[in-house]
């Protein structure tokens, strides 16, 4: 458990944070200046800060309050930032090797040298400098030196934001593979939201230093707050269901509350827990059951809400059964026509090939 309460001034910014999490991965997102990195900075005893109290586990790390600061060294933090910022005389080896020589020697379980070299992909690369490596590769490597340092604490500051599209979604893949194998608590900072929703539990959204909305990211991808940073293209809500059934054409069956949706993902095993985002604008509403249709999926629902969005448009929140909720932007003379209402009994279309997803940890069976 890692529990955060920090508080900086510079200038004429203030960043002022709290938030406690178990092991897993929380996003610090928001728009570039909101204070992401400063927390990263404070967190990992890189900066002082005015007031706080940071503590992992049983562990105080800082609590200006009683005059605990432990030494950056003392603390097991790892640090990932956007350049790699690896040893240039040293090949992969020497330099997942320094992370090795910074770790404790008592540890009864340490992580293996080996493990991380397979988990990263890292085997045909050892003997290679980082002028011949890829933007990816080298990110990989420091993600490996920072584990076999054996922290307590990961901390990811922007590590994709220097990588084109292609070596981004290289690396992702080994950032799920390290969020599902190791029990450690992951500070994830990005101003990209599909990182976010590939590999975050919860999210914190900063705005100005100050924290606009903390939670999961079911809750946070339907808020306001979220809507005015992304854009009214990348609004959606973020839902999880589990693999029902596997077509033989690619597509699989998700249980999202009371509904089942096809979706297109390969790979998919019988009882994995697939996380989706269903952006509001892919999604219609019909206020009769619709009949002989190309679209896979219709789904009956409740409306909960209607309000305003950019344009002249708004945003419809619909319940599809056991707290699973989804997101239509439709336009304020479509919602006219059809009457909608509070309560209004509905019927959601969401084509098959506009869904896809991303497994979220283990197998749920």
């Amino acid at each position: 458990m890692l529990s955060v309460q920090l508080s900086k001034r510079r200038g004429d910014f203030t960043l002022d944070l709290a938030f406690t999490m178990p092991t897993g991965v929380i996003a610090l997102f928001g728009r570039s200046g909101c204070g992401k990195s400063t927390a990263i900075a404070l967190l990992a005893g890189l900066l002082s800060p005015d007031s706080a109290r940071v503590q992992l586990d049983d562990d105080v790390l800082v609590d200006t309050a009683r005059g605990i600061d432990v030494t950056t060294h003392r603390r097991r933090v790892g640090v990932v930032f956007q350049d790699a910022r690896l040893f240039p005389h040293l090949d992969v080896r020497g330099n997942l090797g320094y992370g090795q020589k910074r770790a404790p020697r008592d540890l009864t379980r340490p992580i293996r040298f080996d493990d991380i070299v397979g988990l990263l992909g890292l085997e045909s690369l050892l003997s290679r400098r980082p002028h011949e490596l890829s933007g990816g590769e080298k990110q990989r490597v420091a993600l490996g030196r920072a584990l076999l340092a054996q922290p307590r604490l990961l901390l990811l500051d922007e590590p994709l934001a220097s990588l084109d599209a292609a070596r981004r979604a290289e690396v992702l893949p080994y950032l799920e593979r390290l969020r599902d194998t190791f029990a450690l608590p992951i500070v994830y900072v990005t101003h990209q939201f599909d990182e976010v929703l590939r590999l975050a539990n919860r999210v914190v959204l900063l705005e100005s230093g100050h924290v606009l909305v903390d939670g999961d990211i079911a809750t946070v991808s339907r808020h306001r707050a979220l809507r005015a940073i992304v854009g009214p293209d990348a609004v959606g809500a973020v839902v999880s269901g589990i693999v029902e059934r596997v077509d033989a054409g690619g597509l699989v069956q998700l249980r999202i509350g009371d509904a089942l949706l096809s979706a297109e993902f390969d790979g998919a095993v019988l009882g994995q827990r697939i996380q989706i985002q269903v952006l509001a604008r892919d999604v219609i509403v019909a206020t009769e059951p619709p009949r002989a249709l190309s679209v896979r999926n219709v789904v009956a629902a409740r409306v909960v809400s209607i309000t305003p969005d950019v344009g002249r448009a708004v945003l419809v929140e619909l319940d599809v059964g056991r707290a699973a909720t989804l997101l239509a932007r439709i336009t304020e003379r479509a919602s006219q026509e059809l009457a909608l209402a509070r309560d209004m009994q509905a019927w959601v279309l969401i084509k098959a090939v506009s869904l896809s997803g991303h497994v979220f940890n283990a197998p749920a069976r």
